[in-house]
């Protein structure tokens, strides 16, 4: 798989969680904080939406990623 199909997918999970989002300005730079308005409610359902989607665990011990492109890594690290 790769990154450009991990943040493809990606999106498809974030119009789940944050509906009104505008995907065409999401990049792999966009941050999920101040760019997404994600919360941290909004991070758990990202990450259980996400470790669904592309069938693999986040590891325990990971620190949460900044950004949509440090998610997509994080996943591919996790394949």
């Amino acid at each position: 798989m790769t990154r450009q199909e991990v943040f493809d997918g990606l999106k498809e999970v974030i119009s789940v969680i944050r509906p009104n989002t505008d995907l065409a300005n999401v990049s792999f730079d966009t941050p999920l904080i101040t760019g997404l308005g994600i919360d941290s409610l909004s991070m758990m359902l990202l990450s259980l939406a996400v470790e669904e989607k592309f069938k693999m665990r986040f590891p325990d011990n990971a620190t949460a990623p900044a950004t949509v492109g440090e998610v997509c890594d994080a996943v591919l690290a996790a394949l």
